[in-house]
């Protein structure tokens, strides 16, 4: 019985580490992005009013699909993420019962 409760703490602890890589990567990928957007915007207006003329700017419409493609579901999915930690953290401590799905075990 110890030995299955290590196994389930050791499985556990890597779990959590495997979903805070996770969630850490999701939230470089969306500061990337905003970075991004954020240089476009700065090279936009340093234009000249002739060559923005010329050049033109995504759509606002383009630019709320990216939004929602780059970081809205992200932060959704990170959200989730740490919903799922923190259910680790509970059955690591013992305040919840450490009954993995037996697609993790």
């Amino acid at each position: 019985m110890k030995k299955k409760a290590a196994e389930v703490h050791s499985l556990l602890a890597a779990l959590i580490a495997k979903r805070e890589q996770e969630i850490v990567e999701i939230e470089q990928m969306v500061e990337r992005y905003e970075r991004r957007l954020r240089k476009e915007e700065q090279a936009y207006r340093s234009l000249s009013p002739l060559r923005r003329m010329l050049s033109g700017k995504k759509p606002d419409h383009h630019l709320a699909v990216e939004y929602i493609h780059y970081v809205k579901k992200p932060m959704e999915k990170v959200r989730l993420l740490r919903e799922e930690v923190g259910r680790y953290y509970a059955m690591l401590s013992g305040s919840i019962p450490a009954d993995l799905p037996d697609t993790l075990v």
